[in-house]
């Protein structure tokens, strides 16, 4: 059978644990082929984001078309877009009906806290994009960020509900705030539950897993909206896309769990090549 296409519109990470690499190997891990449109170039490791240089927005346009004219995909996901200019022109391709199954991550900030967005990314996101997603996937940070309310340090879910409900005001037909972040009332973030909060048309799901207590997580949220996507390209229905995701990285997390590649957050195992 020929396979399906999922076509990643991302940044590159230099040391291969995040952004478009993690994309892809998480495409090759469904069965999906994966394709990729460049938004920008970093200089990273395990421990910090060192530099970023953005692509011009009219050739991060070229790449998609480029994609789109010879192998259309069946599902997009966005990753770091970098400048609002290349949100603003990736917003007006989906527009245009021209991007399928948009899965959004809106990247932001890294782990390490370093800026990912220039000025006036967050109004392009919520005003040009994500009303064009099928399902956007903030963290916790980014949550707050595209609400301007806190959803961290929580004794309860109650206000990351509250952020993916106005988050899906915008536009978006399903939400999901990872809780990757999440720290439960007199517990640290290290130990109990992971939840994430999903929004959409049927109502409020909260999805628990076990916490997998691991340095490395570099690129759970790249892998986590790229799952999504190649799960739609695969036909999976919006909902179940996201809830076999997160299970995806849930065994990515676990087996990676004692990985000792660099000397900060290293990569998940997406290819299960712990045998997990």
């Amino acid at each position: 059978m020929t396979p399906r296409i999922a076509l990643t519109i991302a940044g590159s990470d230099s040391g291969g644990g995040a952004g478009l690499q993690a994309d892809l190997r998480t495409f090759a891990a469904h069965g999906v082929h994966g394709c990729c449109a460049v938004t920008a170039v970093t200089a990273q490791h395990t421990s910090a984001v060192l530099g970023v240089v953005a692509i011009e927005p009219s050739f991060v346009v070229d790449q998609i078309e480029a994609v789109r004219v010879d192998l259309p995909p069946d599902a997009v996901k966005t990753g770091m877009l970098a400048t609002p200019a290349t949100v603003a022109a990736v917003a007006e391709l989906a527009a245009a009906g021209e991007l399928e199954n948009l899965v959004v991550d809106p990247v932001l900030v890294s782990s390490s806290g370093h800026a990912l967005m220039g000025e006036g990314g967050v109004r392009s996101y919520r005003d040009l994009l994500l009303p064009h997603a099928v399902v956007a996937t903030p963290n916790l940070r980014e949550a707050a960020v595209l609400t301007g309310r806190s959803v961290t340090d929580l004794a309860t879910t109650a206000a990351m509900v509250e952020a993916a409900q106005e988050i899906r005001s915008l536009g978006a037909t399903l939400v999901v705030v990872k809780g990757g972040h999440f720290e439960r009332a007199g517990g640290a973030r290290a130990a109990g539950g992971a939840p994430d909060v999903l929004v959409g048309p049927g109502g409020i799901e909260i999805l628990e897993a076990e916490r997998v207590v691991t340095p490395n997580d570099h690129g759970t949220g790249c892998s986590l909206s790229a799952a999504i996507a190649a799960n739609l390209a695969l036909g999976v229905d919006p909902g179940g896309a996201v809830r076999a995701a997160k299970a995806f990285v849930h065994r990515a997390l676990t087996g990676a769990a004692e990985w000792r590649l660099g000397a900060g957050h290293g990569p998940i195992d997406h290819l299960g090549w712990s045998g997990g």
